[in-house]
């Protein structure tokens, strides 16, 4: 069986698409399955012919011709996502599309949400009006209405969608799904634990510090630990767009000197800094799965987590993430008790650990060949 993989992030780009796309690829390929991953690649080079975004991390994939495969399977929904799309109608075979995005909270953020919305209403033929593609320019109810009709759009011509997340899949009823729908976290790579530590002070937070992250909701509630235990460091690892902004409110809470902001790192540097923290803290409630939660988990490093949607960990049904309420006061106490409470960071560290090592990647790609095989 040949299965072709169609993906909008490039080569890498510190997301968790690109990573997925390329771990669920490199698994496949090593269980002696056909896989063909599409991807942006150089202008004058391997991969999807692409150019670069000015000013964002991005490159759009120019047209090209896919192989012809048994089964399509769509990572995301730009240009190299919708050729995945047009080919299964195309061949005749069926779509499978993992749901990374939470495009209707992430489009009032980023404009390339609206300007792809209406490009993948144009390759679907949808046959929407003028006025039509107007309302993906107001932001709001306006705006999420037309992301709507074109999420079910979407859903009408998938197989199976899949989601990253129970929350993912809860979130796809406004979509009206006709297709089979199956909740298929990304697995992590096992790696060696880190050393058990007391007594530390390092709060970390990897990730954009772009609004849909909500690093004002993080700096305000460092801002409170600071006061409460000023040995206190957060690191912002993968800061690239807006550190400006974020330096400035960092000054402004009176953080300087106590905040670390770090550039994206490749992924094998990333542990590094796991490994030197001491608590995870992720603020953000609009990602669909968060690899880093995992990432963190595994390597022994216990999080705290603002998105009761995320409280379940990866392929568990028991004891969930340490969450709290989405405020400062409530996110600092929260990050204070994990920090100073050696008998809970034993134990969340514990069923962290567990949890990622019960759900490898073998475990994954058992699940991802049954959803194909059920297709055939």
């Amino acid at each position: 069986m040949r299965i072709a993989h169609f993906c909008d992030s490039h080569t890498g780009r510190p997301d968790g698409v690109a990573r997925s796309a390329e771990l669920t690829v490199r698994l496949l390929r090593s269980a002696g399955h056909e896989a063909d991953l599409y991807r942006p690649g150089p202008l004058l080079g391997g991969g999807v012919r692409s150019v670069p975004v000015p000013f964002r991390d991005v490159r759009v994939g120019l047209p090209f011709t896919a192989r012809r495969a048994d089964v399509v399977h769509a990572h995301s929904t730009g240009p190299i996502g919708m050729t995945g799309f047009r080919a299964a109608a195309d061949w005749g075979v069926p779509l499978v599309a993992t749901w990374h995005t939470d495009l209707l909270a992430y489009a009032d953020v980023f404009a390339e949400i609206p300007v792809g919305a209406a490009w993948c209403a144009l390759r679907l033929g949808l046959g929407w009006s003028p006025r039509e593609f107007l309302e993906l320019t107001r932001p709001g109810a306006v705006r999420r209405r037309r992301l709507v009709e074109l999420g079910k759009a979407m859903f009408a011509r998938m197989a199976v969608a899949i989601a990253p997340s129970a929350k993912t899949a809860a979130g796809f009823a406004p979509f009206e799904p006709a297709a089979r729908i199956c909740v298929l976290p990304t697995p992590v790579t096992a790696v060696a634990p880190r050393p058990p530590r007391n007594g530390g002070n390092v709060v970390l937070s990897v990730g954009r510090a772009t609004a849909e992250k909500n690093p004002e909701l993080l700096l305000r509630a460092f801002a409170r630990v600071h006061a409460a235990r000023p040995d206190a460091r957060l690191v912002l690892l993968g800061v690239r767009q807006q550190r400006g902004r974020l330096g400035r409110r960092i000054a402004a809470l009176g953080l300087d000197g106590s905040v670390q902001v770090c550039p994206p790192v490749p992924p094998d540097q990333v542990t590094g800094f796991y490994r030197a923290a001491d608590v995870l803290a992720f603020a953000s409630t609009t990602d669909t799965q968060s690899l880093v939660l995992a990432e963190a988990e595994a390597t022994g490093l216990p999080v705290v987590v603002v998105d009761p949607g995320l409280a379940a960990r990866p392929g568990a049904a028991g004891a969930g993430r340490f969450t709290c309420a989405p405020t400062p006061d409530a996110f600092a106490a929260a990050l204070l008790r994990m920090l100073d409470d050696a008998a809970l960071r034993a134990r969340v560290t514990r069923e962290g650990m567990a949890t990622a090592a019960a759900y490898s990647p073998g475990v994954f790609l058992r699940r991802l060949v049954d959803i194909y095989d059920r297709l055939r």
